[in-house]
């Protein structure tokens, strides 16, 4: 049985979602990137790029361009936050933290973030690929690999 504190949770990352879904952050086309990748999603329709600017070792501009459902539009915004200004050693660690967290639901309540809106993905198994996306292009990108990621099989 949900209480009020789950309901009032549940608003507030729906809220989170549809937030970065209707004006995502650092969505559109990157003139001049150092790096850039895409990523596609068959089963659900989701095709986006993700580009990146380094500072050294360190993410100074990322962005992503394409089109998608809302958790993969929301999820890539959240993404790019949160990746600028991170080493890609500390964007795969967050990656891992990410995908934790979509697989199981579970996350620290004192530690609440935007990527915390995601953690209902779990209960929709298909969507767990929408949800990481724009994340497995931008760590793609990261590595130099232009190749398109595929969450399907062909």
């Amino acid at each position: 049985m949900l209480n009020s504190t789950t309901m009032d949770l549940t608003d507030l990352y729906q809220a989170v979602i549809l937030d970065h879904n209707r004006q995502p952050r650092n969505f559109g086309q990157m003139e001049d990137p150092d790096r850039t990748a895409s990523g596609d999603n068959p089963s659900c329709g989701d095709q986006f790029s993700v580009s990146i600017k380094l500072k050294g070792d360190v993410i100074d501009e990322i962005s992503f361009y394409g089109q998608g459902c809302a958790i993969s539009k929301a999820s890539g915004s959240v993404m790019t936050s949160i990746f600028k200004g991170k080493t890609e050693a500390e964007a795969r660690e967050i990656f891992d933290e990410f995908r934790n967290l979509l697989m199981t639901g579970e996350f620290d309540p004192n530690e609440l973030t935007e990527m915390s809106a995601f953690a209902g993905v779990h209960q929709f198994p298909a969507r767990i690929k929408c949800a990481t996306l724009t994340w497995h292009a931008a760590l793609a990108a990261l590595a130099g690999d232009e190749e398109t990621v595929r969450t399907e099989e062909e």
